[in-house]
């Protein structure tokens, strides 16, 4: 009896979903007809092709162009500029940019520009000092390529201030054309042995796959995922993955749109990833390789600096849609203190740091406990002004669980020459040349830290002294205990950080502790938020650059959206930079969009042979009936201009046809 119940309860379900489902189809196909109707009785369009409007500026005060003839053109002093006067939270990449951009664009008078900053030194993450008490510092640095399109925008017009009459851009130009940017060996195992990844990528076809995949998936299917949500053991197991994470600092629990953005942003960077010879770096560390010509250039303006000044909050007016900053909030030397402000001021904050809160080791103090750590306040910033509206995103999706957003790194610098044999049998190169010495990371890949290492061209600075050489290390896996270090990196003070590093350098483990006691010294620094922008994320969670309904107010830097660009560049800091002034100020000249490689047929080809380590798509199996188009296909396209195409970029081989 029970089980004859439970059979009529089945029933009555399934007749009852049966009813529902067929009214939700009545009413659906009502709806259909309801739109037919309509588009049948709508008024005809005229078709008409015209280039009218394709510039109108969008919600935000902006376009996007292309092409040298807007990048070289300088447009017309914006209405009403005069009376205007500009407020900028923070003296990082970005917030420099943006005082740049508001006098050499917007010719804004120098004297109207404040740069309110907490510490008391401009220049946020791009950062390289001496420290008397530790010695050289290096937090990190960031690779370029010759697509930034808005930082090359920028750099033109800063001079040099070690060159008279010539750019940033000139110099870097210059160096870089000079000595170009390559690896020699991009691995090691086994203590220092070349791990001969030989340039090749070692996907299966199943790893190109999901690659692929990824590639064509929708923004809005990826909010929220992680990486590890999109690929299995086919990708992480790869040399690709090594390269990859090791490179941009990607872990698996990190978003799967940010690795998705970035595969787009940088296709026509492919064949350049296995020994970065896509990349180019700066003369010195980025501290005083931009920001000082960048600091200068404004100084000269008359843009007016106020240090030690700790920006706590923005009060807003938000009234019918409109959002008007009507306050600041700050701490000057301790004092609090207020700014009134009117729609005339306009106010730019750089919501989040990576390196906020980073906390300072030395050669004998682990980066932990009572040690130095320094902070802006600029996480706190950007929580007391989200709490004002929606529209200004939401900070704890990134900051919330540093376990996931930290690592570490440490600048070794050598003494004397006791080191330096061990670096030239890896890098192959005299690293006391002045001239490119790794070419980019080397990668520990046996490392339990997953450690990896880089030296620059040398000196890394300007006062350097010529027979030492700055080394800079990190660890993705901070938390795990060394190889030769049997303590998690965290943990470790600058001595043992090197002796793990000598470790796998391939230093005989006898003269380890001597090496790392007298032939170095090094600075260690922790830092909670350094990869906080991968945290997986959706729509809303960064804000706009120019939130809808904000007339004075803008954000900059990493944790603002900004379309189909990549964080953790300096181009996007310069890119959010460039929107804010543009479209706050009524420049009317358009932001260089971003490079579009994606569009490319010419990328996408070359990318796909070269991710299979030179095999065209047309070699691998497809399933079933697929198989046999191939030919087919091939005969169609033979003796047109698709047949050149695809000969030019591999995809069709000698034979094929």
């Amino acid at each position: 009896m029970e089980k004859k119940n439970i059979g009529l309860g089945v029933a009555a379900l399934a007749a009852g979903a049966g009813v529902v489902a067929l009214a939700a189809k009545n009413h659906k196909d009502n709806v259909k007809n309801e739109v037919k109707k309509a588009a049948a009785n709508a008024p005809e369009q005229e078709y008409r092709n015209t280039e009218r409007g394709k510039n109108e500026k969008n919600s935000k005060g902006i376009y996007y162009t292309n092409g040298n003839y807007e990048a070289f053109a300088r447009p017309k002093k914006p209405q009403g500029v005069d009376e205007k006067s500009a407020y900028i939270v923070g003296s990082g990449l970005a917030s420099l940019a943006a005082a740049c951009f508001l006098v050499r664009d917007g010719q804004m008078p120098g004297d109207h520009i404040h740069i309110l900053e907490a510490m008391d030194i401009a220049g946020g993450a791009c950062d390289g000092i001496y420290d008397a008490t530790r010695g050289y510092v290096m937090r990190g640095g960031r690779e370029m390529e010759n697509h930034f399109e808005c930082l090359w925008d920028l750099f033109r017009s800063i001079p040099s201030i070690e060159t008279p009459g010539v750019s940033v851009l000139d110099e870097y130009y210059w160096l870089n054309k000079e000595d170009p940017n390559y690896s020699l060996c991009r691995a090691t195992e086994k203590q220092g042995k070349d791990a001969h990844t030989d340039g090749k990528f070692n996907l299966s076809q199943k790893g190109c796959m999901e690659i692929m995949k990824l590639f064509m998936t929708k923004d809005e299917d990826l909010y929220d995922k992680t990486i590890e949500d999109v690929f299995d053991d086919e990708v992480f197991d790869s040399t690709f993955w090594l390269y990859w994470r090791t490179m941009f600092a990607f872990e698996n629990w990190h978003s799967a749109l940010e690795m998705k953005l970035y595969f787009q942003r940088f296709i026509h960077h492919i064949a350049g990833l296995p020994d970065f010879s896509a990349l180019k770096f700066t003369k010195y560390n980025q501290y005083e390789s931009l920001i000082l010509p960048m600091q200068k250039y404004l100084e000269e303006a008359g843009v007016d600096f106020q240090f030690n000044t700790e920006v706590i909050n923005v009060i807003f007016e938000i009234k019918d849609g409109k959002k008007v900053a009507k306050t600041i909030e700050c701490k000057v030397k301790g004092v609090e203190e207020g700014i009134t402000l009117t729609e005339n001021d306009l106010v730019f904050v750089t919501n989040g740091s990576c390196t906020e809160g980073t906390i300072y080791g030395d050669q004998n103090h682990a980066p932990n406990g009572d040690a130095e750590v320094r902070t802006s306040g600029c996480w706190n910033l950007w929580k007391n002004i989200a709490k004002q509206d929606p529209s200004f995103g939401h900070p704890e999706k990134f900051c919330s669980d540093i376990a996931k957003t930290n690592w570490e790194s440490a600048t070794v610098t050598t003494l004397d020459d006791k080191i330096i044999p061990y670096i030239m049998d890896i890098c192959k190169r005299d690293p006391r040349t002045g001239k490119v010495v790794t070419g980019g990371i080397v990668s520990c890949q046996d490392s339990s830290w997953l450690l990896s290492w880089t030296i620059n061209r040398q000196g890394q600075f300007k006062e350097q002294d010529k027979n030492q050489v700055c080394v800079w290390v990190y660890g993705l896996f901070t938390d795990v205990p060394g190889d030769y270090i049997k303590k998690p990196m965290k943990e470790c003070t600058g001595k043992e950080i090197t002796e793990e590093w000598l470790y796998h350098l391939g230093v005989p483990t006898e003269k380890i502790g001597e090496l790392a006691e007298h032939s170095a010294i090094c600075v260690p620094t922790m830092m909670p938020y350094i990869t906080a922008f991968f945290m997986p994320r959706t729509k809303g969670d960064r804000p706009d650059v120019i939130p809808d309904g904000c007339v004075n107010f803008a954000f900059l830097g990493q944790f603002a959206e900004t379309p189909r660009d990549t964080v953790f560049t300096t181009e996007y800091s310069v890119r959010t930079a460039m929107e804010a002034v543009y479209g706050l100020l009524g420049v009317d000249r358009g932001v260089p969009e971003v490079w579009g490689s994606v569009y490319d047929i010419r990328e996408l080809l070359d990318s796909s042979v070269k991710l299979m380590d030179g095999k065209s798509p047309l070699e691998i199996s497809l399933p079933g009936p697929l198989n046999a188009l191939k030919k087919p296909l091939l005969r169609v396209v033979k003796g047109t201009v698709i047949e050149k195409v695809l000969r030019d970029h591999n995809v069709i081989k000698e034979g094929m046809i």
